[in-house]
């Protein structure tokens, strides 16, 4: 039998550790990927899976296992810019990536390795570029990959929790020019424009916008350059479901006396219900490994924003890893944490054979579930 598997057919405590560590200690920040992808292409092809790179630089790995669901596993192999050194203490696991998100995307590979009761096809992505503003990666998946009957996409979620949904964005470029003149002119300048473009934005969006509220939209003044003459400012906003992105673009637009607003990026909101079949199959995993499941909501933005623009399917994000570590100098992920992680997405698909479940069904015989809204 292979080294890397137990006689139950599951991955080793000892192999995903050292799948994480490795994974850990090859840079890869966003647009310089391509190095891990190598390495878990081969990781992966080992493990049994089928694997290739695709055009983008995403990583697939495929294991059939006969007729039945597709269900895909999707997440992402870039971090932030800035590596951390990578090392172990007190059963923690340091290092850029630990928990967003090379964590539950390792988590995801050796589930999917071990998931030997599963009678369909698994399909486990790396997708480039999520910390980037266009998604490059999960934009590729969505328009090359059939979509697969369940997706479950790996971000840090906590082991015991899962992610129903995330705010969407919208990113907004505001350039403004303005004739030479002096100081104490009377005239608008091209840098009393640019703060005035975030006023009337924070204006527009009423006293009750919030990062801290799901249903809430929430700004953030990105980014200002300029002087008296031109100007720049990037600002952002996260959006609740159902939010008119197009009203609030053109009511900012008619407060700008001058200059040009662009959008940037738009992406929206999304969130799924309880019931949905992915989520009641991760909810079934950490039922089984004698915790109490939290579901909960995020006010940032994921690949699953970008997938759930076109694939109406069941699914959900979760993963180990304490989200409030993301992109932090002390990064990193509680080993302990990462396995159950594992053992409760093998059992997540162990779940999801059952394919397609009733939509709108809560789960029979289960206590109520409170969401909760997180960063």
């Amino acid at each position: 039998m292979n080294w890397a598997f137990t006689s139950s057919g599951n991955v080793t405590e000892t192999y995903a550790a050292g799948l994480l560590r490795e994974m850990l200690e090859i840079p890869s920040s966003s647009y310089q990927e391509r190095a891990l992808a190598d390495y878990l292409a081969e990781a992966m092809r080992d493990l049994g899976f089928q694997t290739h790179i695709d055009g983008v630089g995403n990583v697939v790995g495929v294991i059939e296992r006969g007729p039945g669901p597709t269900v895909m596993l999707l997440g992402h192999m870039d971090t932030v810019s800035g590596q951390l050194p990578v090392r172990s203490e007190d059963g923690r696991l340091y290092g850029r990536g630990a928990v967003d998100a090379k964590g539950p995307l390792a988590a995801m590979i050796c589930a999917a390795a071990g998931a030997v009761d599963f009678p369909g096809r698994i399909v486990v992505v790396g997708v480039v570029e999520e910390e980037t503003p266009r998604s490059r990666g999960a934009m590729a998946i969505r328009a090359t990959h059939a979509r697969p009957d369940a997706l479950i996409i790996g971000e840090p979620s906590g082991w015991s929790s899962v992610v129903l949904g995330y705010k969407g964005k919208l990113d907004l470029r505001y350039t403004v020019k303005c004739p030479a003149t002096h100081p104490s002119n009377p005239v608008p300048k091209a840098s009393e424009l640019a703060v005035g473009c975030w006023d009337a934005l924070v204006e527009l969006l009423g006293p009750d916008a919030s990062h801290g509220v799901f249903d809430q939209p929430g700004a953030t003044l990105v980014q200002v350059n300029g002087d008296l003459t031109s100007a720049t400012v990037d600002l952002s906003v996260r959006t609740p479901p159902g939010f008119d992105v197009d009203a609030l673009v053109n009511g900012l637009r008619e407060r700008l006396p001058s200059g040009r607003l662009e959008v940037l990026n738009s992406v929206a909101a999304c969130r799924v219900g309880r019931a949905d079949p992915a989520v009641r199959a991760l909810v079934s995993g950490i039922r089984r490994l004698h915790a109490k499941p939290r579901l909960v909501v995020k006010t940032a933005t994921s690949d699953m924003n970008t997938l759930a623009e076109l694939w109406d399917i069941p699914m959900a994000t979760y993963g180990p890893g304490d989200s409030s570590l993301d992109h932090a100098d002390d990064e990193h992920i509680v080993l302990s944490d990462y396995l159950r992680g594992i053992d409760a997405l093998t059992i997540a698909l162990s779940e999801l054979t059952h394919l397609p479940a009733r939509p709108g069904d809560d789960p029979a015989g289960e206590a109520p579930l409170r969401i909760r809204s997180l960063r």
